[in-house]
């Protein structure tokens, strides 16, 4: 499992007059973690009680929010600015990772620069994927793609 946070102790957080995110816990360490809302789901628990597939709420330049709604809030007997225990992970992260790469060696593929990618070492490939892969929007990883293309070409 791809543990996001581990039993740690969180505040709720109340923003009156926010709809679903009135009541919501901010995730610590989460800044760097790529994905627009419904693409990252988390599982684990809060105190005692068990969550399936929670969607983390992006922001920009921070770490992700979570939302806890009366369910939860009731199941664990706690409401704003209590403390919860909170562990968490991230689901099907290594899946959407590897669709994400085998786009790209697709791409590769289709460009004719995918054996001359295979032939460098594990270190320089992970450098350009983890360097694709990074990327804030579609058009900038297609673009990333591209100079990656032309680079290998130039290494034939």
């Amino acid at each position: 499992m791809n543990f996001i946070i581990e039993n740690e102790r969180l505040e709720i957080i109340y923003t009156p007059g926010n709809g679903a995110w009135t009541y919501q816990l901010i995730i610590p360490n989460t800044k760097n973690i790529k994905g627009k809302w419904g693409d990252l789901k988390v599982s684990g628990k809060i105190d005692n009680f068990e969550i399936k597939n929670k969607n983390l709420g992006p922001m920009k330049n921070s770490d992700k929010k979570m939302a806890l709604n009366s369910e939860i809030r009731n199941s664990i007997g706690k409401g704003a600015g209590d403390f919860v225990n909170v562990t968490l992970y991230l689901e099907n992260q290594n899946k959407e990772k590897t669709n994400e790469n085998q786009m790209i060696f697709e791409c590769f593929k289709d460009a004719e620069v995918l054996d001359i990618f295979n032939k460098l070492t594990i270190e320089e490939q992970n450098e350009i994927i983890q360097s694709i892969n990074s990327t804030a929007t579609e058009n900038q990883k297609v673009e990333k793609i591209v100079k990656f293309i032309a680079k290998l070409e130039q290494l034939n």
